[in-house]
């Protein structure tokens, strides 16, 4: 019974996790836990720990006495989460030059060479993914599996607004993915974390021009969504 509890609360979990990301449950609406507890075909109780868990890890606001709520496209918050996300990125990169052995470091160097050929032919889905894929195994390098954790979270948060930084191509962060591999090649962590900053660097303007557009998607869409719009 114990078991079958904690399988629904994955389930919901990862459901409506699927949702905010994609943006089914949109920026600032008030999460409905009756409704979603229908479309699940679940419970209230493992809905209720499902969202409790996003909320810990950034996903959804909680507010007392009047539920949970998805966060705001917000310029500042994305900066934030940018900021963190450089900070994670980069020690990963020292972690792997010190513990990553020749043999998965060369490994790692043939996986991007066979996602660069991809890359350059992909839609911006197929684009998103490889990139994605680029930074988890740079992360993996660093034998410390929370900052993979963390790291993953960090990139599921930003997917949509990544995803429309990623629709035309990219020649400059292909080149600094090149170098970063390079980095790691010669153990360079100095190096290796100069590049990375710039690459995760997101300014003011882009920001801006970012967040404009993912709203003006989000609300032409015709998506229906699961929550209770916020008042």
């Amino acid at each position: 019974m114990v078991r079958r509890a904690a399988d629904s609360a994955d389930r919901a979990y990862t459901a409506i996790r699927q949702w905010i990301i994609e943006f089914k449950l949109k920026p600032e609406e008030r999460v409905n836990e009756l409704k979603l507890a229908e479309a699940l075909a679940l419970s209230r109780t493992p809905v209720r720990e499902a969202l409790n868990r996003l909320a810990s890890e950034g996903f959804l606001v909680f507010a007392p006495n009047r539920g949970f709520f998805c966060r705001s496209l917000d310029i500042a918050d994305l900066i934030a989460v940018y900021e963190l996300r450089s900070i994670l990125e980069r020690g990963s990169f020292e972690l792997a030059c010190q513990r990553a052995s020749n043999a998965a470091i060369t490994a790692f160097a043939r996986s991007w060479a066979d996602a660069l050929v991809r890359y350059r032919r992909g839609d911006p889905d197929d684009r998103l993914r490889l990139d994605e894929s680029f930074h988890r195994q740079l992360a993996e390098l660093s034998g410390n599996d929370e900052i993979v954790r963390r790291i993953m979270a960090i990139h599921a948060r930003i997917r949509f607004v990544r995803r429309i930084g990623n629709e035309p191509p990219q020649p400059r962060r292909l080149a600094e993915h090149t170098r970063i591999v390079a980095a790691l090649k010669a153990r360079n962590a100095a190096l290796g974390t100069r590049i990375l900053a710039e690459h995760i660097l997101l300014s003011v303007e882009d920001a801006q021009h970012v967040l404009k557009e993912a709203l003006f998607r989000l609300y032409v869409s015709e998506a229906a969504p699961l929550g209770r719009r916020a008042a």
